[in-house]
């Protein structure tokens, strides 16, 4: 595209960002788009958005940030802008303007990660129930997990598990070819259904996602069974619609219970937590994006002309939504 001297692509699950150094004049940010991708559709021009000046700037640390993503907080997007700025590099596409951005861009996003509390408290259901087992057990490398049910959710309940240390799960479904899927992708055991309860006496974690009518772990079937066990606890997670687990085993002493209702709460609690830290993360990338913007004016390239700009374009979700976003001349002390 004439005019455009640098420039980066990043393409994340729901956005698709062009940040475009050069002398570049403010194009319609459906007209920019079309320059790079001819697969717009009739209809798509009114999803399209423009930001220029330190609005680019702000917008970009806020992404590094994790501040712009559907889960806020999140830092998986961290690594995909670096990636798309190491690829750029590779490719020779960028200068000293988007150098100088994108570096400060990471540096603001591992401060803001290190100095607030935008990425704390676990927002996912699996994270949740982990957490609450760290708290019941400490390290976990030495309990014994047991998931009845092999579909999505146990599925996500087991990795959660293996990625904080645990090492001996066991899995148990009514189809035992779905159960050895799952024990193979986390390297654990399939059990027979009809075999599972066998396995109790020395269980420490038992997740169930079954879909069974009606509830599968009963006050009758576990109190012959914690006679046997003493004081150790035994901590049971209930993410199954309808329920799994009996309400009435949650009195009994020594067991703990958590449904998927009350996970789904401390989960939504974390997420509420992270939103209001967003405010503070907005006051503390404002100082830097003062001083990105101070770094343009004094950096002026004679060899730049007044159209001299740095922008970025943007796709939201679907890949029909963009933006262009620029940054001030660089001989523009007043933009």
């Amino acid at each position: 595209m004439e005019g455009v001297e640098e420039g980066l692509i990043v393409s994340t699950c729901n956005r698709t960002e062009f940040y475009v150094a050069g002398t570049v004049s403010k194009l319609a940010p459906a007209r920019f788009f079309e320059e790079f991708y001819d697969g717009l559709r009739s209809g798509d021009e009114p999803h399209f958005f423009g930001l220029w000046a330190e609005r680019c700037v702000h917008h970009l640390f806020r992404v590094v940030s994790g501040l712009e993503s559907m889960v806020v907080g999140e830092t998986e997007v961290f690594g995909q802008v670096k990636r798309a700025y190491e690829a750029a590099i590779l490719e020779k596409a960028t200068g000293r303007r988007l150098n100088k951005l994108f570096q400060k861009s990471f540096s603001v996003g591992k401060q803001i990660r290190s100095s607030t509390a935008v990425g704390r408290g676990s927002i996912s259901v699996g994270s949740v129930a982990v957490d609450l087992a760290e708290q019941i057990f400490g390290k976990l490398d030495g309990c014994k997990v047991m998931v009845l049910g092999a579909g999505d959710t146990s599925e996500k309940m087991a990795r959660s598990f293996k990625a904080r240390g645990a090492h001996q799960i066991f899995v148990s479904s009514r189809s035992f070819d779905r159960a050895q899927v799952l024990a193979q992708e986390t390297g654990g055991r399939a059990i027979r259904f009809e075999e599972w309860e066998r396995e109790f006496s020395d269980l420490d974690i038992l997740v169930t996602s079954t879909s069974a009518p009606h509830s599968i772990v009963t006050v009758e079937k576990i109190t012959p069974v914690l006679r046997r066990r003493g004081d150790r606890p035994l901590f049971m997670i209930d993410v199954a619609v309808p329920r799994d687990i009996d309400p009435n085993v949650h009195q009994l002493n020594g067991v703990y219970v958590y449904d998927l209702d009350a996970l789904q709460s401390m989960a939504e609690r974390s997420m509420e937590a992270r939103k209001q830290e967003a405010a503070g993360c907005d006051r503390l990338i404002a100082k830097h994006v003062v001083e990105f913007q101070n770094w343009i004016e004094k950096s002026v390239n004679p060899m730049l002309g007044r159209g001299a700009r740095l922008a970025s374009a943007f796709s939201g979700s679907g890949g029909t939504t963009s933006a262009i976003r620029q940054l001030p001349d660089e001989a523009d002390s007043s933009a």
